[in-house]
């Protein structure tokens, strides 16, 4: 369905019990993020959260999209799989052999529902420039700042809109911008985005780039912005799919050359000057859990801002998942997997990304298996796939197993797997806010396959022995191991992970082959190590902080032990290092992240505010359970 604007869709969300009205004056300067950070890490989500006393003009909505009902209620489905599988039908139907003249003429509802769809520019203003500010000015719009070590306060849910100037085509994207003064942010391009390529061709022509942000209107917008589409489709036209009516585009008013949807809420027009030296921008708590560091980026200027009479301020907050980004990307799993079935893995059934993976770090894909090696076929068609370049480890299953059900994969994975002849490593582009690779957006990828082998994969069969995995007894032998979570041995999945207080280089490493040639890992075939201030039991945590610090290429180490009682006969394992990284034990040069927890000061504000907020049972701060593992207070880690 389409929003006639964000209001339209609040009204909605209330209609349906999915938001809640704050009264009580709460400062968009962190408190506002921290009682997001409870809600949103509540059963299922949470509510959506309106926030009526800013000190601004302005309300601010947040956690809009942060539970799977709302995420379906902002695209207008009942089910996220549903947009999917119209997308499915759609190419079917458009690729199907036309042998008639009675199925070419069965094709024109079809096409004119494409046209249905596609953006289009109308003369006038629109409702998003009902009010011009006399003077543009940033602090009058309640921008929040989210997390203490921020660089300030930063807009997290802008559309942006730029132009290539040789060809005039639009890209829609969202990147951060962090507010330095009324009239200038920063502009987050990462070199492997749209937008960055099209600043690189003005630069060439050494002329200004115009550039328009939109807030709010149609939450369609602002997961348009966010979609991995290809470079030639217009994110306009997959909103106008989405919400079944085509976006009605206006020029901008100070930005003629950009046209922007006349039903949003904000507009902010401007421009970035290639010739003009860049900007030191961040550190921000990002989607990680970690911040990303600051770095120099471009500076926009704004020469105008407009909104509607009654423009609401739509906002959200990243951090240490769950958040509400976790649903965007949920529907981004569900909604492209039929394009990726179609023209990329025909052989793929399903795909899913777990939470505590961070997005493309963790992938599982689902295949129908039908050849010797397909699965490694499936691992280079994703790697060399659009947004999928950055994946950091890919799990490859078959039809045999459930992939939503996460100890039933394990199970059958695990049972599948040789790790010697398995798993296999590459290198590759990586999202630049990946702080664990060596150099800045390029590092170590994974591909675990977990499929039932055909005899042409098999090199040599494991040996199962009789031994059982000593818990104390290896915790005793090895000081600097401070815990070990074996629970899964017990659901039969030959995994364990340890928390390690690493002392000298290489540590990991040799530990590793140390822990091997004991009797006690004959039948483990996986250690996941991470440092000492982790706690292994909390099994989420533990790998959402794993899955961050590995690079896979340069932290794996497979061994092939021997194996007690078969003489001559060698097993299989490996041991990956999840542990931070540092320049005295690593040789590692690139400055380390600290983990995001909210400050002292503005728990205990929020914890005294509770009971006015409309809020519920008091929910305390999530920050509390990783205050113990930051390393330190500031943003960067002491090397």
């Amino acid at each position: 369905m389409a929003y006639k604007h964000l209001k339209h869709f609040i009204d909605t969300l209330e209609k349906a019990g999915e938001l809640i009205r704050i009264k009580t004056y709460v400062d968009p300067k962190l408190e506002i993020a921290e009682i997001t950070d409870r809600v949103s890490k509540s059963p299922n989500g949470g509510k959506a959260l309106l926030f009526e006393n800013t000190g601004y003009d302005f309300p601010v909505l947040i956690n809009s999209m942060g539970s799977y009902k709302r995420m379906c209620m902002a695209l207008g489905v009942q089910e996220l799989d549903d947009v999917a599988n119209e997308i499915e039908s759609l190419v079917k139907l458009l690729s199907k052999p036309k042998e008639g003249i009675l199925d070419k003429l069965a094709m024109l509802p079809k096409l004119g529902q494409f046209a249905s769809w596609m953006p289009k520019v109308v003369s006038g203003r629109g409702a998003c420039q009902e009010v011009i500010m006399s003077e543009p000015d940033l602090s009058k719009i309640p921008v929040m700042t989210c997390w203490p070590k921020d660089g300030g306060p930063f807009i997290t849910l802008p559309v942006i809109h730029t132009k290539d100037p040789n060809n005039g085509t639009r890209n829609v994207g969202m990147y951060r911008m962090q507010v330095f003064d009324k009239t200038m942010t920063g502009m987050h391009w990462h070199k492997h985005k749209v937008s960055a390529k099209h600043f690189m061709e003005y630069k060439k022509l050494k002329k200004r780039m115009p550039v328009a942000v939109i807030l709010g209107g149609d939450p369609a917008y602002t997961y348009s912005a966010t979609a991995p589409l290809p470079e030639n489709v217009d994110e306009y036209m997959l909103a106008g799919f989405l919400r079944k009516q085509k976006v009605e585009l206006v020029k901008c008013i100070t930005q003629p050359e950009i046209e922007v949807p006349a039903d949003a809420d904000f507009v902010i027009e401007g421009y970035v000057d290639p010739e003009e030296d860049l900007i030191w921008e961040g550190p921000f708590g990002d989607h990680t859990g970690y911040y990303s560091l600051a770095d120099w980026y471009p500076r926009f200027h704004v020469t105008a801002i407009t909104h509607r009479k009654d423009a609401i301020y739509p906002s959200t907050i990243v951090g240490i998942p769950p958040q509400e980004d976790a649903w965007i990307g949920k529907a981004t799993e569900r909604v492209f997997l039929a394009p990726i079935k179609m023209t990329m893995v025909p052989e793929m059934i399903d795909m899913e990304m777990p939470v505590e993976g961070v997005f493309h770090n963790l992938v599982i894909a689902q295949i129908k298996k039908d050849y010797p090696g397909q699965a490694q076929k499936v691992m280079n068609a994703m790697w060399g796939a659009g947004q999928m370049m950055f994946n950091k480890i890919l799990v490859v299953a078959d039809e045999h197993t459930s992939i939503q059900n996460y100890k039933e994969l394990a199970q059958y994975v695990f049972k599948h797997l040789n790790p010697a002849t398995d798993i296999y490593l590459s290198q590759g582009p990586m999202d630049v806010l990946d702080h664990s690779c060596s150099k800045m957006g390029f590092g170590g990828k994974m591909c675990i396959d977990g499929t039932r082998k055909y005899d042409e994969e098999i090199e040599s069969e494991l040996i199962s022995t009789n031994q059982i995995f000593n818990r104390d007894g290896v915790m005793k032998r090895f000081p600097e191991i401070k815990d070990i979570n074996d629970s899964l041995l017990k659901e039969g999945i030959p995994c364990i992970l340890i928390s390690v207080e690493k002392a000298r280089p290489l540590h990991i490493k040799e530990l590793n082959e140390q822990l091997y040639n004991l009797p006690d890992l004959s039948n483990i075939k996986m250690v996941l190590f991470v440092e000492h201030t982790v706690d292994v039991q909390d099994l989420a945590s533990a790998l959402w902080r794993f899955c961050n610090n590995l690079d896979p290429r340069r932290d794996s180490f497979i061994v092939r032990p021997a194996v007690p009682g078969h003489p001559g006969k060698v097993g299989a394992g490996i041991g990956m290092d999840g542990t931070l990284k540092t320049r005295a034990l690593d040789n590692f040069e690139r400055d380390w992240p600290n983990i995001i927890v909210a400050d002292d000061a503005t728990i205990k504000a929020i914890d005294e505010k509770w009971s006015s907020l409309n809020l519920g049972p008091f929910i305390p701060s999530p920050s509390h359970k990783y205050k113990p593992q930051m390393y330190g207070e500031e943003a960067v880690v002491p090397q």
